[in-house]
């Protein structure tokens, strides 16, 4: 997965990465398990569609062992629980994207085990 890859390409990748050991990763098959068409998640696939919604990407994101919120990211979408989490504060969190925007991978996970082990 890659950030210059669409949705619609990581979506395919990784359903037919799962099927080379799995036959059940089928287009159909998952189509079918997440309660969307096989027609619809094949443009999806094929980017001829907008991502779909937040429950189906979310549904998506399980059926493929995937992170939610990195689908919903890839999607352009935010989750609602994070839409109210910002919302709380948006001053706050507006000025905390901006300044985490350049920093490395590796100091951005400092500070979210440093938030969650509660070391203030």
């Amino acid at each position: 997965m890659t950030q210059s890859q669409g949705f619609g390409e990581v979506i395919r990748e990784l359903r037919e990465e799962l099927r080379r050991d799995d036959r059940s990763f089928s287009l159909r098959q998952v189509a079918h398990r997440i309660g969307i068409e096989p027609a619809y998640l094949s443009k999806i696939e094929r980017g001829e569609v907008p991502p779909p919604s937040e429950a189906t990407t979310v549904r998506l994101a399980s059926e493929l062992a995937q992170d939610p919120d990195v689908f919903l990211a890839l999607a352009g979408k935010v989750s609602q629980e994070l839409q109210e989490i910002i919302r709380k504060r948006p001053r706050v969190f507006a000025e905390l994207l901006r300044q985490l925007k350049e920093a490395p991978d590796h100091a951005i996970l400092r500070v979210v085990r440093e938030v969650r082990d509660g070391d203030w």
